[in-house]
């Protein structure tokens, strides 16, 4: 894909999700979201106004809650 003046523009990887799109990557509703972060068991950045869920965090919550077999 190129960009102005002829530049090669690259894509930058996905940091981080908004609630909507971090329910929807962990197939869950919003609310049920929510109460994860309630219970403390996702935790966003609120570095912004609105809280932000990094790839490595939802990556560590689907490790850490993961059954073993």
């Amino acid at each position: 894909m190129r960009g102005m003046a002829g530049e090669k523009k690259t894509e930058v990887p996905r940091l981080a999700f908004s609630r909507e799109e971090a329910a929807a990557a962990l197939g869950v509703s919003v609310p049920t979201l929510d109460r994860l972060v309630q219970r403390g068991l996702l935790r966003p950045s609120r570095a912004l106004r609105r809280p932000l869920f990094s790839l490595p965090e939802i990556e560590r919550f689907l490790r850490e809650t993961s059954a073993t077999v």
